[in-house]
């Protein structure tokens, strides 16, 4: 009976499943919703009141844009992913974001060549050759604009922002940016903030901008650190010679409603790969981005300065992940 009664409680236990022990690094809660690809129609959808202004502003000259960007980023995405021999995937989106933020940086009249070469860079040198999506160091984006500007500098000049015979009078006048540059001449507050200029795609609307990044900020895709430091530190700066040529308040809104600072501040420093981890490090890189837009601005010989100032704070975000490590429970 006994031997009976070991033998039967033997086979019980071999019955049993053992527990499975996995072992992973923190944190280990976290939202399962917000992946990856909820990230990217998040910020899809915050870009459709910039996408919608441009197509009304600039008309067949945005939609040329908006389909070479897009087209050539899913199409440089599949031939670069596929040379690396790996499962091609394009419903993360990642992608589409490139090539719609790409292309709503473009001047309206840029050839479409300038913008198919911008897409092959940013895809794969901004992107694949880091090691792909969360590996880059830089916005791709930002990337593929850089290169074109510096290697087509004729084409994507003040030239690009005009056209002769067209359906938009926005795109006979200058630039709020290049008129202040080359005349000192302030544009009007209200076309400023309604997006009645002339300008690259998606930063002639301040509002347009305003409504996306507000969108972004409160469904947590952006981090609101990064676009009030930046927005802030160039207000500061701006106040400086605002006050000492007696502007009234003008200059300061000339540089936070014209040009790109708000497209800059709300879509493109807040690639959460590009910025920092921390919520110090992320005021610390708004800080820094808002500075250098200031100093190009008026220093340089660019009318605009978000594009470099954003790449240039990329290029020291592991320095400040590293400065601002939060300090261990209990460390002195």
């Amino acid at each position: 009976m006994i031997k009976a009664a070991e033998r039967q409680q033997t086979v019980t236990t071999k019955d049993i499943p053992s527990p499975e022990i996995h072992v992973a690094p923190s944190p280990h809660l976290g939202n399962t919703h917000f992946s990856t690809r909820r990230m990217m129609i998040d910020v899809l959808i915050a870009l459709v009141p910039a996408m919608g202004m441009a197509l009304y502003l600039f008309r067949e000259y945005a939609l040329r844009q908006l389909l070479i960007g897009i087209g050539a980023c899913l199409v440089s995405e599949l031939i670069f992913v596929r040379l690396r021999g790996t499962n091609v995937s394009l419903k993360d989106c990642s992608a589409a974001v490139t090539g719609v933020i790409l292309a709503l940086s473009m001047p309206p009249t840029a050839p479409w060549y300038a913008t198919a070469i911008a897409a092959v860079v940013a895809i794969g040198l901004g992107k694949i050759l880091f090691g792909g999506l969360g590996m880059n160091i830089f916005n791709p984006a930002m990337v593929g604009r850089a290169f074109v500007m510096i290697s087509f500098a004729g084409v994507m000049g003040a030239g690009a922002y005009e056209a002769t015979g067209t359906l938009v009078d926005a795109l006979s006048q200058a630039t709020p940016m290049n008129a202040f540059k080359q005349a000192g001449v302030l544009a009007p507050v209200p076309q400023l903030f309604w997006g009645l200029t002339n300008g690259s795609l998606g930063e002639t609307s301040a509002v347009a901008c305003l409504l996306g990044g507000i969108y972004l900020c409160v469904r947590r895709t952006a981090s609101w650190e990064i676009p009030v430091a930046m927005i802030a530190t160039v207000i500061v700066i701006a106040s400086i010679p605002d006050m000492a040529g007696y502007h009234g308040g003008r200059l300061i809104m000339h540089h936070v409603l014209g040009g790109a600072l708000l497209f800059g501040a709300f879509f493109i420093a807040t690639d959460p790969v590009g910025s920092p981890l921390t919520p110090k490090g992320k005021t610390i890189f708004g800080i820094g981005a808002g500075a250098l837009v200031m100093l190009l601005r008026l220093y340089s010989g660019y009318p605009e300065g978000v594009m470099f100032a954003v790449l240039l704070m990329n290029a020291v975000t592991p320095l400040i992940n590293r400065w601002t490590i939060p300090r261990t429970m209990g460390e002195y």
